[in-house]
């Protein structure tokens, strides 16, 4: 039976949409909504002390900030796009179209379309998240995606000049600076300067995760995601200072970012609590971090690799790193998780910024249900159906059967009719 040696004091408890924030995105959608730029140019002042002339860069602004950024770090951001467009790649080749003939003279089918036109949001704030305009935009391109918007807020009052060259070099087609609710309203609803896309990706804060909410089915969304969740399985072949690093690694991007240890060796355990009480004493980013393990922070203790896989996956976190002896027992054993980061070579900030998969993943358990942002994302699977008259005259007596149980008059009133003219006409044919 596994025990929990550690458990923060909000480790329990399910994270909620806050009234308030609920309340204030509405108030503001339905104010872009009314006013179009006139909102949006009021909130951007109120929220981000930004009113541009225009909230897209030009090419000659674009090309500015490409300047600005060092040419090692363009060299690094080249890699992580090439290798998300690599795997991208591969991931769209996986996608076939596909045509049969169920019965002699039908012939059902389906084609796989990219969105016309998608918008990809990186945010700001503590952190400038390259990493997202690399997974969105350049995956977007990838499946096909003509019109790929991407947008940012600014940070310190500017454009922030690295997530601009990054957004340009994953193929943006065009980039707008302007944060929160009131860019992601704009780009659903469409404003006198902004014109409005087909989808919003891309993670962001409480509100902005409010805003694909409550926008959703004005546009379509890839998930509704909350705070970074990341959950380290180990055993007593690895050391206490890599558990540590990772769970912290993660822990980091919020105060309320769960990180969670599952183990079988309770020595491991100890030794971990040690190790992060120690590197939270030189860590920058201690305050945050060191919040996020009090508040949020678990560590159990699984009598065996079974019961660690049935934890796991009842916990159905955002990244999974395995940290034992066997990683493929976890790959070939779990069911629920966003990312499996297999073996101590590899770890979650590769799968953030550099290693080709995607890192905008689900979170608050929806793993159970739905993976992550990737190329299908993108895509439409649209259908299609052809008959011949012969083949009309028998799907059509079925289907005039089953119109009657239900009892739509009209629907059956549409079979009947080819029954009738084509049934002649094959009668009249095979004289």
């Amino acid at each position: 039976m596994a025990r929990i040696l550690k458990s923060g004091v909000n480790a329990q408890t399910q994270l909620s949409i806050n009234e308030t924030v609920q309340t204030t995105v509405r108030g503001l959608i339905a104010d872009i909504r009314e006013r179009g730029d006139d909102a949006l140019r009021a909130h951007s002042q109120a929220f981000d002390g930004w009113n541009p002339p225009q909230f897209r860069l030009s090419a000659e602004q674009i090309a500015h900030a490409v300047a600005q950024v060092p040419e090692e770090q363009l060299d690094s951001i080249r890699f992580a796009l090439e290798q998300v467009r690599t795997f991208a790649r591969a991931q769209r080749a996986s996608i076939h179209e596909v045509e049969i003939e169920t019965i002699p003279g039908v012939t059902l089918g389906h084609k796989v379309l990219p969105m016309n036109s998608v918008a990809c949001y990186v945010p700001g704030g503590r952190y400038p998240m390259i990493a997202s305009a690399i997974m969105s935009v350049a995956t977007a391109k990838v499946a096909g995606v003509p019109r790929v918007v991407a947008v940012t807020p600014p940070k310190d009052g500017e454009p922030y000049p690295a997530t601009v060259a990054t957004m340009h070099l994953a193929g943006a087609d065009e980039i707008y600076i302007m944060g929160g609710v009131q860019a992601l309203a704009a780009l659903a609803l469409g404003t006198q300067s902004v014109a409005a896309v087909d989808m919003l990706v891309g993670p962001g804060n409480a509100y902005v995760a409010e805003a694909k909410r409550q926008l959703f089915g004005q546009v379509g969304i890839d998930l509704l995601a909350g705070p970074t969740e990341t959950l380290v399985i180990a055993d007593d072949s690895v050391d206490a200072e890599m558990v540590a690093t990772d769970l912290l690694g993660q822990a980091e991007h919020g105060t309320n970012s769960p990180a969670v240890l599952l183990t079988t060796s309770e020595t491991l355990a100890r030794a971990v609590e040690t190790e992060i009480t120690r590197q939270l004493g030189v860590l920058s980013t201690a305050a945050v971090a060191g919040q996020a393990w009090r508040d949020y922070g678990q560590i159990i203790v699984a009598d065996d690799e079974g019961e660690m896989i049935r934890i796991a996956d009842d916990i159905a976190s955002e990244h999974v790193q395995v940290l034992t002896r066997d990683p493929d027992v976890f790959l070939n054993g779990m069911t629920n998780y966003g990312s499996l980061f297999l073996g101590p070579e590899t770890n979650v900030a590769y799968g953030d910024k550099a290693i080709g998969t995607n890192h905008i993943l689900p979170t608050g358990r929806a793993a159970r249900y739905t993976g992550g942002l990737w190329v299908g994302k993108f895509l439409k699977t649209v259908t299609y159906q052809r008959a011949t008259r012969e083949a009309s005259v028998v799907v059509g007596r079925h289907c005039s059967v089953i119109c009657g149980i239900e009892g739509f008059a009209g629907h059956q009133r549409q079979a009947d009719l080819r029954v009738e003219r084509y049934g002649e006409a094959v009668t009249v044919g095979a004289d």
